[in-house]
């Protein structure tokens, strides 16, 4: 089967920018409490939920989140679509394992995880993979697992040209709280908590976080 370009030009993009991306925003989540605290939220979910404790966090990039989840102490793996950024997170933090696959198609058997991660990492995708994505996490939780999304708010694609001080070929989309909460019910996960939280002087728009369970069968 063909891989769709733009997946073609993520991928690249990302293998490309690896090394300044870490550089850059390795240290982020000092500046950003309110991120924090959701992560931080989140992990106590799932090691309450009664059900599995593995986490996976799936577009883990470099890895600087799967570290932060793991010193919350978080059984934490990582999966990436960029081979480049796989290769930093294993350089930079060599404790947790870190693959690369698709979130599209996860490598994982069903109903496994206690918790899924997705960081920003679905901004790259068009609505239609964002469901199936969705619909991936809920296979691979056990009943009673969590997803947490964090995204951009708005409701457009955006094409970057150049980021990280490298050239690359991205669309970034854009979309409210309350379509990507529709999207995740769709995939049979309910919203059990949402932030949204003022951008930061970097960034262009607010941020949103959205925790949802699968519910226990």
């Amino acid at each position: 089967m063909t891989e769709a370009a733009h997946i073609t030009a993520t991928r690249h993009s990302y293998d490309t920018v690896a090394v300044a991306y870490q550089r850059l925003l390795g240290g982020q989540l000092d500046e950003t409490p309110l991120d924090r605290a959701m992560l931080a939220g989140f992990v106590a979910e799932v090691e309450t939920a009664g059900g599995p404790r593995t986490v996976g966090d799936l577009g883990c990039g470099t890895g600087r989140v799967t570290s932060h989840l793991r010193e919350l102490g978080a059984d934490v793996f990582g999966v990436d679509l960029s081979p480049g950024m796989i290769e930093v997170a294993r350089q930079t933090y060599p404790g947790p394992r870190f693959e690369v696959g698709s979130m599209t198609a996860l490598d994982l058997p069903d109903a496994t995880l206690g918790g899924v991660l997705s960081w920003y990492s679905t901004v790259h995708m068009p609505e239609s993979e964002l469901a199936a994505s969705f619909a991936e996490f809920r296979r691979v939780l056990a009943p009673g697992g969590l997803v947490l999304v964090a995204f951009k708010v708005g409701n457009e694609r955006v094409r970057l040209e150049r980021a990280y001080g490298h050239e690359v070929a991205l669309d970034v989309y854009r979309w409210s709280p309350d379509r990507v909460a529709g999207l995740l019910a769709d995939a049979g996960l309910a919203e059990s908590a949402r932030l949204v939280r003022a951008p930061h002087p970097e960034e262009k728009t607010p941020q949103a976080f959205l925790m949802a369970r699968r519910p226990c069968d």
